[in-house]
This record gives structure tokens, C-alpha cells and sequence, in this order.
């Protein structure tokens, strides 16, 4: 007999949503270029929808380089006037312009902790994942002491479209805090 799998209900039924939300959404991220990828995808998601950059993960891949931070914080205003026709991204001039300089506050802050990881694990208790323990959608936060916290000081260090809000978004989908829901097959 077919028992159905309980996921979040934020993925509702769309395939790349579920995808996600299965193979990625709260796993634990320890590398630099995945998490400059999602420091990327996030930043250009103010605003918008998180399915809506989803959709355009590949484009930004091509687009930023495959993410690779070094090439990305060297774009120039050439790099810049190209993205702006780039149908495949957000054409958003300022979230465009931060790319490159949160690439460049990144690689600061991986001069100055070794990684990025190591500098993100600072603000966490024990420097471990949390692991909340929600039980529906409803109670999960939108920000966090801790997400105004990091957000606080990446904005000191210069970096752009990275509020709290964001910065918890990015915390939930690097896997810094596990908010799946109790009942859901991929807590």
C-alpha cells in the first residue's frame, strides 16, 4: 500500500520545490562555494519569491561564474551592463552590483576566519546547527536573535540585500538551523 510522505508544506506539490525541500532545504552546508551560491541566491530573492529564483538557480550558476567567488568579485562594469540584459536573472541593477561586493566582503571574511563557514558557525551556540522543534509552519520564525545578529555585522562589514530575514532564510536553507516541521520525513 502507498503511504504518502509528509513534507513542510511550504514545497507544496511543484517538482523543483520538493526537489529542494528534500535533497537540500536544512542540510548542513560546510563549504565556501556552496555557501557563497546561497549567499548569492538569497540576496537576489529579496523581494521576490523563493521559487521564483528556484526556477533561475541555473541561470545564475552561468551567470556568476559557477559561483565561483575569486572571478565574481573581479567583475567589472562590463560585467555589470551584460548581467543587466541577462534574461535568465533578476535584472535589478543594485542586487547585481552587491553580488560582486558581497564576493569581495566574502573573500575578507575568509582572509580573516579562515572560511566563511567558520566565521557563520561563530554566531552559533557550541558552533553546531540548531535543531528547532516546530510543529507546524506557523510557529517557525521569520528572524532570530541570532539572524539580527549576523545580519548586523555582515551590514557593518558592507554587505547589501542580507537582513535578518534573508540571513534566516539562508541560515534555514544551509542547514545552520534545522526548521523542518516534527511530522516531516526529512526532519
Amino acid at each position: 500500500m502507498y503511504k504518502e510522505i509528509i513534507r513542510c508544506q511550504w514545497c507544496g506539490s511543484d517538482p523543483q520545490y520538493v526537489d529542494y525541500h528534500d535533497k537540500e532545504w536544512g542540510r548542513q552546508v560546510r563549504d565556501d562555494k556552496t555557501l557563497f551560491e546561497f549567499l548569492i541566491l538569497e540576496s537576489a530573492q529579496a523581494g521576490l519569491s523563493w521559487i521564483t529564483i528556484l526556477r533561475r538557480r541555473k541561470a545564475y550558476q552561468e551567470a556568476f561564474a559557477n559561483f565561483d567567488v575569486d572571478q565574481v568579485a573581479a567583475y567589472t562594469n562590463e560585467h555589470v551592463a551584460r548581467l543587466l540584459v541577462d534574461s535568465g536573472i533578476i535584472k535589478h541593477r543594485n542586487k547585481i552590483e552587491s553580488t560582486i561586493t558581497n564576493a569581495q566582503h566574502f573573500k575578507k571574511i575568509q582572509a580573516e576566519y579562515g572560511s566563511f563557514y567558520d566565521y557563520l558557525y561563530s554566531f552559533l551556540p557550541e558552533k553546531q546547527p540548531i535543531v528547532n522543534h516546530w510543529r507546524s509552519l506557523q510557529q517557525v520564525p521569520a528572524t532570530t536573535a541570532i539572524s539580527d545578529k549576523i545580519a548586523k555585522d555582515m551590514k557593518k562589514r558592507g554587505f547589501k540585500f542580507f537582513g535578518s530575514t534573508i540571513c534566516y532564510a539562508y541560515m534555514q536553507a544551509v542547514g545552520m538551523v534545522n526548521d523542518h516541521i516534527e511530522t516531516c520525513a526529512f526532519k
